[in-house]
């Protein structure tokens, strides 16, 4: 293995070396980060019905899938990326389908075995992203999948399973996340992945058993857990909904419960204005697109708009000159890859949000809605979230008018394909 994560106080090192100390142009106050995006879905493997997934213009192939995410990985790289978190029991595809109707499950009932063809594309990705100095935060268990193991014994036995498997294969750039968003309801048939208590237990056996890898464990963005936070190696936090304030206010609260511990937001939303407030209290951010990211089949390279603006964002301020030069507002959700049974996911995205205060969506010249925050979407659910527009049609005329702070206004028009 090339590449060893390690931390001390609240700062990651990579062989060694705190990470972006590398980067001749970085301000040292951002050394020791681990800037990441969420790709859950870089094991997706649908098997109650995998042809709904033959979507965007696109046939769906799970090892294409695995494939191409490796491929981007270089890219992602460039731009400032050092970590991603991809998970065993995939993620939702929360706009289009619902995942009580889905199976992304690779372990056995009883928790006792994995699926080979699942285990061969994690050690690709994890050794993909090990020859270039990437760190892969794996996550045991989602939510809804958890269903198909029968019991918290099956609980156990997956954790050790999975935990033998790393440990075996010698990874030494791993994070273990045990579950994603552990208080959720979607938990309840499995009281030791629900309860803080049971995930502590869990965080200990996954610690010993994979040999000693730094060990963490999310919850939802209105959570928060002291006793879980004090059993982290690394402190995972989701920050869903939050506000800027309150994103802040959760950091405090982890550093009030656990000093000089490293903080890892693995999961926000595309609102990458919380990066300011990241970076400026030394916490590690994790890009989160439910559209571009999260939809398989995924388009996992550095797609125009929101990816952009992400990884232009991130790069700005480690030092790094991208070659990336996206548009200040581009409107996306219009174009036949993006679409689904004719519904549209409309959004805007927008380098620099600061000096935004209202985006009005109109659609053939009559408004549908107007949107204050970011992410900008017409009709949002959350900040990860957002209703479809189900009424376009080919040559339809969707514009987008951003006011500014300042009172100007800008106006985006783009024509449904």
């Amino acid at each position: 293995m090339q590449t060893r994560v390690s931390t001390k106080g609240e700062d990651f090192y990579i062989n060694g070396e705190k990470t972006y100390s590398e980067l001749k142009d970085c301000d040292t106050q951002y050394h020791g980060l681990l800037m990441n995006a969420r790709f859950i879905q870089g094991l997706f493997d649908e098997k109650l019905e995998p042809s709904r997934f033959n979507r965007f213009g696109r046939v769906f192939d799970p090892d294409q899938n695995s494939d191409e995410l490796i491929e981007s990985l270089p890219l992602w790289y460039c731009n400032g990326l050092r970590a991603i978190t991809i998970g065993l029991q995939g993620g939702g595809a929360c706009n289009t389908i619902d995942n009580g109707t889905r199976e992304m499950n690779p372990y056995a009932p009883d928790g006792s075995s994995l699926e080979e063809k699942t285990l061969i594309r994690l050690s690709k990705i994890i050794e993909a992203a090990d020859r270039i100095g990437m760190v892969v935060i794996v996550s045991y268990f989602y939510g809804p999948m958890s269903r198909f193991l029968t019991s918290d014994n099956a609980v156990i036995h997956a954790v050790k399973t999975i935990s033998h498997y790393l440990r075996d294969k010698g990874y030494t750039n791993v994070i273990i996340e045990v579950a994603n968003e552990h208080n959720i309801s979607a938990y309840a048939l499995h009281p030791i992945l629900r309860e803080e208590k049971g995930m502590v237990t869990l965080m200990d056996i996954a610690r010993v058993e994979s040999g000693g890898m730094l060990v963490g464990c999310s919850g939802t963005g209105d959570s928060f857990s002291s006793e879980i936070v004090k059993n982290s190696d690394v402190i995972l936090i989701h920050c869903n909904d939050l506000t800027k304030t309150e994103f802040s206010c959760r950091i405090q609260q982890c550093k009030q419960v656990k000093p000089h511990t490293p903080l890892v937001c693995n999961e926000d939303s595309a609102a990458s204005s919380r990066l300011e407030v990241a970076f400026e209290q030394h916490v590690s951010w994790g890009y989160y697109n439910n559209m571009t990211k999260q939809e398989p089949p995924t388009d996992w390279s550095i797609t125009q708009g929101e990816d952009e603006v992400f990884a232009t964002r991130v790069a700005s301020y480690l030092g790094i000159h991208t070659a990336l030069q996206p548009e200040d507002y581009y409107l996306m959700g219009l174009t036949k890859k993006e679409t689904v049974h004719n519904k549209r996911w409309i959004r805007l995205s927008v380098l620099h949000p600061e000096y935004v205060h209202r985006v009005d969506f109109y659609g053939n010249g009559v408004l549908l809605g107007s949107s204050y925050d970011e992410p900008y979407m017409l009709y949002p659910i959350n900040t990860w979230k957002q209703d479809s527009l189900d009424t376009l049609h080919s040559s339809d005329e969707i514009q987008a008018v951003v006011t500014k702070i300042d009172g100007t206004k800008v106006s985006v028009t783009a024509t449904v394909e």
